[in-house]
């Protein structure tokens, strides 16, 4: 079996003989080193390796190996073909003379190793060899025939030709070794049909199933992955005289063979749903249209007075109205023009019907169901345990979004309505539809679902970032407008020094601040967006608080200082100079950023450049959250110093150390560290330039309607192409997913490994912002190709009914060897027909030949016509089978009777296209 399971390697160059090139390549088998230097050591005293090779029985019919391997059983050898597919060695004289120019070569180099040269067209696979030893040479003839001798189709026929051209002078001829083996096929697999079900795309719209549906992908193969089954049977080692096969009787029946072995041809690039489905998808991405152009119309684009009335909506908003003014809101004037457009155009043109419109945007947005909106966080399932498993952390490697989330609920029904429902223009009219939701909510003040609370995610896809940056808008201007209260005691109970002291320095600052965001007293802030406080000029400083002089210590001037905006005490903590208590101030949370924006804000620092004034400049407009916590915790602290604010903000850059006092006492005495105290720090600027102004009175850090109008733009301007390309990573994700979860149920090892790889390179390809369309394509192509191995896997286990088994063991087996037929390319039936899956097998052939049998007459009498065909018929378990290979082996004397005894080797295989002949004839040379 090592011409199976060894690996075969193989050299090329191209040579020039008499103006003509050649294509010269050697095809060898990898041995161990051991087996080569010992080999090497007694060459000298043996026949060639080709020549030994000849009556090996153990590699008679490898599955997968060159055809000469199969032909001659060669481990190593050399061929010469034209270069050019067109060209070809057609004349006689040519291959006359080619095959003396190797004879010459051969003999000039001692080379042992065979050497064939390819003639006529390709497509026939002719070649002719010689192959020289020691005082041995061996000739490789070969003959290739359309139409077969009647007298060539049976083995005494055969066994007649091998004798006449072995030639052998003795008397009583040396026995003959035969090894046959015959194929049947079997392509009519009746009642096991194949299993896969196809989707029921009237139930993806409302019924029983509902909006569920939008949320998974479909599976499986269209067709039947497995077109054919190949069934060999094997009699390996016969002797002539022992068994009987010619015109009018034969022993070969396959049931009784002792070897059976089958393999499965598979079907060609089967059609797959999960495959197609991902790349109709990515058919979008090379789309060029805007969602104007492909839905035909303008949003706005109506007649007469309807027209009027849109375009002067903003005039409306501005004149003294009867009606309240949020009933004019401009997502109200675009619901509008959208019905009136759906009433002009007809309800037949709307690409997405109203059901399954009405089904996507439930299934999107779940709070829609109830008459109020959910108040809702906007947080996914805390509690969900899918949380953190790995499937679910896929998004991170891929850059996608969480398969719980908004996003990639989104992403999956853009390909559902993409494949099933309106193509292009579906995906057009629902992304539409999806944007007027996110100005509805934003403009209402509702959160959107499916997002988790907090800053964008950077791990995930840029679309989702922008989603979640308007739902922090949203969440800032609904606290704004609501003007919420929250008791500060209520939450934050007990001493919270010593949770400052458990946690680490740099994690308790961001703790104090976000207790400070939500308990902070909303009392002050202004209703109206427009609004902005700004800090106070430096005369009203002066005048108001005496700041300055507080540095100095002025008890006067601190004293007519107020405290404002606290939030609660610092533990047991007070201010170095006055004693007073240190209380943590409510501050700004800083503003949520997506990745773009950091890299806007990033290229405008890198364009300050690298002088003094740019770094200054650079540093200025990063401390702005510096300063803002810096003013509010002079105005919750008044008398404080710069110490203070550190011994808060940075306690690793206060530094206590023991010190003994003028009186001999231990004393702890700090100071502030090394950084801190480097001239024109930027820490002591920014404290010198900050006002003692609460949060509340602050400019915004983050400006949420600003920045909410920003990202609704943003989606607005999305082309479907520029869509797709953010939503495709969801997509592979999905995909991914779905391909786990079905080979989870088949239990398939080569598939694991394959999927790894999928992840590692979809990982490496997604992570970069614009991934080639053909690094792309080959992911689609690896998902394709593990969802066919997982239909092919569930075709054969519905053929062979590895369900059905009642015993555990039998089941066990039969699973085996499903596993086996779908990653080795031959697999040996245990106990060959007497097997358990044996019999299956038989029964698969048996109902198939029973079908056949129901054919009219006049097919019958011709399928029945020929002798060989009648005489198989009367076997009805089996068709005829479609190759019969056979293999003859002797050890005779050629060319004289006193020569030394050589094997000699021909083999036969005969199709329904063609008969081939491949002989190996051996002489002593010395006796020529």
């Amino acid at each position: 079996g090592i011409f199976t399971s060894g690996a075969w390697e193989e050299k090329s160059d191209e040579i020039s003989f008499a103006d003509f090139k050649f294509s010269v390549t050697h095809h060898y088998l990898v041995q161990d080193s051991a087996d080569k230097e010992g080999k090497d050591e007694v060459l000298e005293d043996v026949i060639p390796q080709s020549m030994q090779d000849l009556l090996c029985m153990n590699n008679d019919f490898p599955p997968r190996a060159h055809c000469l391997v199969r032909w001659y059983g060669l481990r190593e050898f050399v061929v010469i073909a034209p270069a050019a597919n067109h060209d070809a060695v057609l004349s006689e004289s040519k291959c006359n003379l080619l095959l003396s120019s190797v004879s010459i070569a051969l003999g000039n180099t001692g080379c042992q190793v065979p050497l064939f040269v390819q003639i006529h067209h390709k497509w026939r696979r002719m070649y002719v060899g010689e192959c020289q030893g020691h005082g041995v040479r061996t000739d490789f003839e070969m003959v290739h025939l359309r139409k077969v001798p009647n007298q060539y189709t049976h083995l005494s026929g055969l066994l007649d030709i091998f004798k006449s051209k072995i030639g052998c002078p003795l008397t009583p001829l040396p026995p003959v070794s035969i090894a046959i083996r015959f194929t049947y096929v079997l392509q009519d697999w009746q009642q096991y049909f194949w299993p896969q079900q196809p989707p029921d795309i009237d139930a993806l719209v409302g019924g029983e199933v509902g909006g569920l549906e939008f949320g998974k992908l479909p599976f499986g193969a269209c067709e039947d992955p497995i077109s054919e089954l190949h069934l060999a049977t094997t009699w390996p080692h016969l002797t002539e005289g022992i068994i009987v096969d010619n015109d009018v009787y034969s022993d070969l029946d396959p049931i009784q063979a002792p070897h059976w072995s089958v393999r499965v041809r598979k079907a060609d690039n089967p059609q797959c749903l999960l495959g197609d489905f991902v790349t109709e998808f990515f058919k979008i991405c090379r789309r060029k249209e805007s969602t104007d152009e492909i839905l035909g119309r303008s949003t706005f684009e109506e007649e007469g007075r309807e027209i009027a009335d849109i375009t002067h909506a903003l005039s409306k908003l501005t004149e003294p109205a009867p009606v309240p003014i949020h009933k004019l809101s401009v997502s109200n004037m675009v619901h509008t023009a959208k019905k009136k457009i759906r009433k002009h155009r007809g309800v037949e043109e709307s690409p997405l019907n109203n059901d399954v419109l009405n089904t996507i945007l439930l299934f999107l947005f779940p709070d829609a169901a109830s008459e109020k909106p959910l108040d809702g966080s906007s947080s996914t399932d805390s509690n969900n345990p899918l949380s953190e498993s790995e499937e679910y952390n896929l998004y991170n490697q891929f850059k996608s979004a969480p398969s719980d989330s908004l996003t990639y609920k989104l992403a999956l029904c853009l390909c559902m309505i993409n494949f099933y429902h309106g193509g292009l223009k579906g995906v057009a009219h629902l992304w539409q539809e999806f944007v007027l939701e996110m100005r509805f909510r934003w403009e209402n003040n509702f959160l959107i679902p499916g997002l988790t609370s907090g800053p964008p995610d950077l791990r995930c896809c840029l679309l989702h970032q922008k989603l979640q940056m308007l739902n922090c808008c949203i969440e800032r201007k609904k606290a704004r407008d609501e003007g919420r209260k929250t008791n500060t005691s209520e939450i934050y109970p007990g001493d919270t020094g010593k949770a400052g002291d458990q946690l680490g320095p740099d994690n308790l600052k961001d703790m104090d601040k976000e207790k400070g965001e939500i308990g902070k007293s909303w009392d002050s802030w202004s209703d109206s967006e427009e609004e902005f406080f700004e800090c106070l000029s430096d005369t009203e400083e002066l005048k108001g608080n005496g700041q300055e002089s507080g540095k100095k210590g002025g008890p006067k001037e601190v004293a007519s200082l107020k405290p404002e905006g606290r939030l609660h005490q610092h533990g047991k903590l007070t201010l170095l100079h006055n004693g007073e208590p240190l209380y943590i101030p409510v501050t700004q949370e800083p503003a949520p950023m997506t990745e773009d924006l950091l890299e806007e804000q990033s290229e405008v620092l890198a364009k300050l450049g690298t002088s003094a004034e740019g770094a200054h400049l650079r540093a200025r407009m990063q401390s702005a959250c510096l300063l803002s916590d810096m003013e509010s915790f002079k105005a919750a602290n008044p008398g404080c110093f710069l110490e203070d604010f550190v011994r808060w903000y940075s306690p690793r850059d206060y530094i206590e150390e023991e010190v003994v006092d003028e009186k001999g006492n231990m004393v702890l005495k700090g100071e502030l560290s090394a950084r801190m105290k480097i001239p024109s720090n930027m820490w002591v600027e920014a404290w010198e330039t900050a006002k003692p102004i609460p949060a509340r009175r602050q400019r915004r850090l983050f400006d949420d309607t600003r920045e909410a109008e920003k990202v609704l733009h943003y989606l607005a301007v999305q082309k479907p192409a520029d869509l797709a390309r953010h939503l495709l990573p969801c997509v592979i994700h999905a995909a991914v997913l779905k391909v786990k979860e079905e080979e989870n149920l088949e239990n398939i090892s080569s598939v694991k490994k394959i999927i790894k790889q999928i992840i590692t390179h979809s990982s490496k390809v997604l992570h970069f912002p614009n991934p080639e369309d053909k690094k792309l394509e080959e992911i689609i192509h690896q998902i394709t190709n593990v969802e066919a191995i997982i239909a092919r896997a569930r075709s054969l286990k519905a053929k062979f009914g590895t369900e059905k088994c009642e015993q555990e063991e039998e089941k066990e087996d039969l699973e085996r060897f499903v596993s086996c037929l779908l990653e080795q390319p031959e697999v040996l039936v245990v106990g060959a027909g007497r097997g358990h899956a044996g019999k299956i097998i038989h029964k698969l052939f048996v109902n198939a030949q029973r079908a056949a049998a129901v054919a009219p007459p006049e097919e019958e009498l011709k399928r029945m016509g020929s002798p060989e065909e009648r005489r198989h018929n009367s076997v009805s378990d089996f068709p005829p089978p479609a190759g019969r290979e056979l293999i003859l082996r002797t050890t005779v004397p050629r060319p004289a009777p006193y020569s030394r005894a050589l094997p000699q080797r021909m083999y036969s295989v005969l199709t329904k296209e063609d008969f081939r002949l491949a002989v190996k004839m051996k002489i002593i040379v010395g006796d020529i």
